[in-house]
């Protein structure tokens, strides 16, 4: 059997292509098929999508396999993922589907599908979806015409996951002013609503989407637009959002860059002194800072490392252990209280709380640690050597031969995206002379191997 579903329910690519019409279709049939079985009653599946342009025809296709199935489509619109989780458990659905390629441009799109509880798909009902999808289609039988599912929508679906944020926020937020960069993406409707609702003078930018401009230039993949509005209209902060909502990155009253781990210190910092911050302990990732981990220590605060550096690993551990606070050093952060998916408006709202009470700018919040030196290089790799890297001996032998050359002193290692054919090589370390050479020298050899042959 092969592997349909990433580390967190999801399956990402090209839209139309790796992510097809019919392989939309044919998850939406074994979902709805195999829940319907396992629960013996209709299956309820609540569907919400970002604003690309494919997501219109993906959320069909995916409709159209649940009716088939016998199951129930419950459609939320254009929501960020969290909302999906959240609503899946609100509205007592069986499963949740989001289709959203998060930060990637609009070329690329992906399914993710989330559990009753609003947790990553149970192993087992995750593998058995993933079999009649790619290797059993004949065993999902068609419902007959008198029993065919119905499509409901939630017209509520907004206000209910803006609610539900609003009521985690507890400080004064009023006299904040803020900018805030929506991506053209699932949240350019909520986030107005809730940071509004928050009480704050808010200025909002990229909440027009047309289809393809999600991402594009805005949002996390891009702060320039973001950091000269709130230098311009002195504002006390700027928030950019990713496309599904699910990522944050601030820049402070200056217009610089917050790194995300120094968001992570602050929030975990903040938390000990209020002592939410459960067992004095913060999970992170391998992708965490190195830095971090000697500002944790020095400051009490323990770190716990993650299994892996996705949203399930870092909320397992969460979960498993009883902590409150988890983020993979990309902008995602996770709360121990909620579904294993992070939230960029969350997120940052509590960064907006720490703010508030410390009384204190976000430059001077972010002040407390800085992180080691990192150099990160992206290189496009060709299609057909997407999740092969690793079995490249010439790759692999120059990671070792980087990671041994660093060792004491820094660290190097490859991240690959889930949706589109790209490996990120990143370096870091105490010297960033040195860290640059090693991670260039990494990414030529991806390159060399594996890589597109003609690179921007």
């Amino acid at each position: 059997m092969g592997r349909l579903f990433g580390a967190d329910s999801a399956v990402k690519g090209e839209a139309l292509t790796d992510i097809s019409c019919e392989l939309a279709m044919a998850i939406g049939r074994a979902c709805a098929y195999e829940l319907s079985k396992k629960n013996h009653r209709r299956a309820k599946i609540l569907i919400g999508k970002d604003t690309r342009s494919s997501c219109k025809i993906l959320k069909s296709s995916l409709i159209a396999g649940i009716l088939a199935a016998g199951g129930d489509a419950d459609l939320l619109g254009v929501v960020p993922t969290p909302a999906v989780a959240y609503l899946t458990v609100k509205y007592g659905a069986d499963a949740g589907i989001m289709v959203s390629a998060s930060h990637n441009s609009y070329e690329f799109n992906g399914i993710r599908i989330f559990s009753a509880s609003g947790d990553k798909l149970n192993d087992a009902i995750e593998a058995e979806i993933e079999r009649l999808v790619l290797d059993s289609p004949e065993e999902v039988p068609n419902a007959d015409s008198g029993s065919l599912g119905d499509i409901l929508t939630e017209k509520n679906a907004e206000w209910d996951y803006v609610r539900y944020l609003l009521r985690d926020i507890q400080a004064d937020l009023g006299r904040l002013r803020i900018v805030v960069d929506c991506a053209n993406g699932a949240a350019y409707e909520t986030a107005v609503k809730f940071f509004r609702g928050l009480g704050i003078n808010a200025k909002f930018l990229n909440t027009q989407p047309n289809g393809v401009n999600i991402n594009a230039d805005c949002g996390t993949e891009d702060l320039t637009v973001l950091s000269r509005a709130v230098t311009d209209s002195r504002a006390h902060c700027g928030i950019a959002l990713d496309g599904d909502g699910s990522r944050c990155l601030m820049v402070d009253e200056k217009g610089e860059p917050v790194d995300p781990d120094k968001m992570l210190a602050a929030l975990a910092y903040f938390m000990k002194q209020e002592k939410t911050l459960s067992a004095n302990t913060c999970v992170v990732t391998r992708a965490t800072n190195l830095g971090f981990f000697k500002w944790a220590k020095d400051n009490g605060i323990v770190t716990s490392t993650a299994s892996g550096v996705s949203e399930r690993s870092i909320h397992e551990r969460l979960m498993t252990d009883g902590y409150s606070l988890g983020a993979d050093g990309s902008g995602k952060f996770l709360f121990g209280n909620l579904p294993d998916t992070a939230d960029g408006e969350l997120a940052s709202a509590k960064m907006l709380e720490v703010m508030a009470k410390s009384g204190r700018k976000l430059s001077e919040i972010a002040g407390i640690f800085t992180p080691y030196p990192t150099i990160d290089v992206d290189v496009k790799i060709r299609h057909e050597c997407k999740n092969m890297w690793d079995s490249v001996p010439e790759i692999t032998e120059m990671l070792d031969y980087c990671s041994e050359k660093l060792a004491g002193d820094g660290r190097i290692y490859i991240r690959e995206s889930t949706a589109e054919p790209l490996i990120r090589v990143t370096a870091e370390g105490r010297d960033e002379d040195i860290i640059y050479q090693y991670a260039q020298a990494a990414a030529q050899t991806v390159m060399e191997h594996i890589g597109e042959l003609d690179q921007e």
